[in-house]
């Protein structure tokens, strides 16, 4: 590097693409230290440059401070050394003025949308000019916050037996049999919203089944089911989260369904409304189970069924101020009854083959004309499957279960060219004639399998020649023991019948002057009527 007389010797000469980096970033507000690790340069060289530029520098001191930095707290301002923010004050402004004071009403009006201070901060920069450090609108939003008026929150009173709330928590760490190792299980919560009696279950992982499983094994515990169960959005749950008309997970609707509940999704982001849930969850993770670790689930749900009948039904709930037992004792005659059967489970998807048929477990499953290609909702268990609309939900087909690899098919949904079994050969030709289905019969007894082609022959022929000259010749085949499609074939090729002619004479038909007579009387005795 060269050195010019426009700078100190000590200082060296940056190209222009350098040099308009560092004037860049100096104006962004970035300290000389950050701009020597950023562009690897000395710092002394980037704050001559920046002096040079007019663009104001850190003073030496900044670098190294005697006393060390007040830990009070951090700043994410890009730029902010973790100090103290060094606020230039709006000319005009008081010593003890905020910077922020011209941007209240913005600043406030972001705050009641929900959102932080280093969103409002990053708006200020963008779109008011707003020079100061990230620190004073933090600063200015924790004061609004300190002074806003918190917002009344809407109390909810229900009925006895009229709802409940459910959710997930945390639950504590579990060993898993498995593995041996600890592992973090999920908590179930379901909570009565009239008593606040409240149902804990633990569980290492979820799922729809699962999902609708604990909410059988609640409801047995309490007895009875409540009318409608408020829940979160949760994919278990709920399929596609809507405010007027959410979508939910098939199994769990039906199995609400069986039970006579009817399910009411939250608003998204409105935790509040199942808040009786939420404070269920909570009292368990902060006072039984907080920093417990138990070696089998089993262990761990033991404990915490023993707490909830020493501790949780035996409280005086805050806010009602009565004993959480002794207003379930009042609220469970109000419970609907629970069903006679437990729910059958099965499972579901959507799926669709070319060939008309859908493949659960390795089986196929015929649907019905017109749903080639086209996916359908398929719900199976151990005895039958179903397949459904995908959008009303109609049933369309129903099939017992099948063995893998194997089809199974409706005959009225099969293809005009699928190939007929044996017995429906023989069924047919029995219903074409006595001696017709006689003699397939007796050609299947002897030769099998291999009379199969032998059958549709002699059913062609009687296509050909007509049933009743099939008929006698196969009852000649019987009678002389000829039970071959060769002979049936050729004493027909060899005996065909006449053609039919018509009589221009005959007995049986009258003179065309007697219908003449005939209209002529009934047409004078109407016209004499």
């Amino acid at each position: 590097m060269t050195e010019t007389e426009d700078y100190p010797p000590a200082v060296n000469v940056l190209s222009e693409e350098k040099k308009q980096q560092v004037l860049a970033l100096g104006r962004l507000g970035w300290s000389v230290r950050r701009i020597e690790r950023a562009v690897h340069i000395r710092r002394e060289t980037a704050a001559t440059y920046l002096k040079a530029a007019g663009i104001p520098v850190r003073p030496p001191g900044g670098w190294g401070r005697l006393h060390p930095k007040p830990a009070i707290e951090v700043s994410t301002d890009p730029g902010h050394e973790n100090g103290p923010a060094d606020e230039t004050r709006t000319p005009g402004s008081t010593p003890s003025a905020s910077a922020c004071e011209p941007y209240r009403e913005f600043i406030e009006a972001e705050l009641a949308k929900g959102r932080n201070a280093m969103a409002i901060w990053q708006d200020l920069v963008d779109g008011h000019s707003f020079n100061e450090k990230y620190a004073s609108v933090k600063r200015f939003v924790r004061k609004l916050r300190g002074s806003s008026t918190p917002e009344a929150r809407v109390v909810i009173e229900t009925a006895p037996g009229e709802e409940a709330q459910v959710d997930y928590g945390t639950g504590p760490m579990v060993r898993d049999a498995q593995t041996g190792k600890y592992r973090r299980t999920r908590l179930f919560v379901l909570t009565l919203g009239y008593s606040r009696k409240a149902v804990r279950l633990l569980v290492f992982r979820s799922s729809s089944r699962v999902w609708a499983e604990l909410h059988e094994k609640a409801f047995r515990r309490l007895g009875g089911v409540t009318r409608v169960v408020v829940l979160d959005n949760l994919r278990e749950g709920v399929l596609t989260p809507d405010i007027y008309e959410p979508t939910l997970n098939p199994l769990y609707r039906d199995v609400l369904q069986h039970y006579g509940v009817t399910a009411l999704p939250c608003r998204v982001q409105d935790p509040d409304r199942k808040g009786k849930v939420e404070s269920g969850v909570g009292h368990a993770k902060r006072t039984p189970l907080k920093g417990q670790r138990f070696e089998s689930l089993e262990d761990a749900q033991v404990y915490l069924d023993r707490w909830e009948t020493r501790w949780a039904d035996t409280r005086i709930h805050g806010t009602t101020k009565r004993q959480v037992a002794t207003m379930f004792a009042e609220e469970r005659p109000a419970l609907l009854p629970l069903p006679i059967e437990p729910f059958r489970y099965y499972q579901y998807g959507e799926r669709a083959h070319l060939d008309g048929c859908v493949e659960v477990e390795a089986a196929y499953y015929g649907a019905p004309p017109g749903w080639i290609g086209r996916r359908v909702q398929v719900q199976w268990n151990d005895a039958v499957v179903r397949l459904l609309n995908p959008t009303t939900g109609q049933l369309l087909r129903e099939h017992l279960r099948q063995e893998r690899g194997r089809h199974r098919i409706h005959d009225e949904d099969r293809p005009r060219r699928t190939p007929l079994s044996t017995q429906q050969l023989l069924h047919r030709a029995g219903k074409a004639g006595k001696h017709i289905g006689q003699l397939c019969q007796a050609m299947h007894a002897k030769h099998g399998e291999l009379a199969v082609r032998r059958i549709l022959g002699t059913l062609a022929l009687a296509k050909k020649y007509g049933i009743a000259a099939t008929d006698d010749a196969c009852a000649l085949a019987l009678e002389t023991s000829t039970r071959e499609y060769h002979f049936v074939r050729r004493y027909l090729e060899h005996n065909p019948q006449l053609p039919l002619s018509l009589r221009q004479v005959d007995p049986l038909i009258r003179q065309l002057t007697l219908y003449r007579d005939l209209i002529e009387n009934r047409t004078r005795q109407e016209d004499q009527s």
